[in-house]
């Protein structure tokens, strides 16, 4: 893997904290179809230069580097929400 690479970040108006990263402004020719109507309208957001090891908003660049090299494109969805624990462990359930 190169030690940069420049990529395009876009971001879904439809999917809140959404965003796609391709390698070329505009260029959209590798990401499936159904992808892009599933995310509706799309908005440039930053041109972003990547580092194998920079942190970025959720995870490593790394990751991002080698889907946008295999695949031509990587989609970054919004965390995921974390339920609320029904019963932590530390309360014992008991039967009446």
């Amino acid at each position: 893997m190169s030690q940069s690479l420049y990529c395009c970040v876009y971001k879904s108006l439809r999917k809140q904290q959404t965003f796609l990263f391709v390698l070329q402004e505009d260029d959209f020719s590798r990401v499936p179809e159904p992808l892009l109507k599933a995310l509706g309208e799309i908005e440039k957001v930053i041109d972003l230069e990547l580092t194998p090891g920079r942190q970025v908003a959720r995870g490593e660049a790394r990751y991002i580097m080698d889907d946008l090299l295999e695949k031509g494109f990587h989609l970054q969805l919004p965390p995921a929400e974390k339920p609320e624990p029904v019963n932590s462990g530390q309360e014992e359930i008991t039967r009446e």
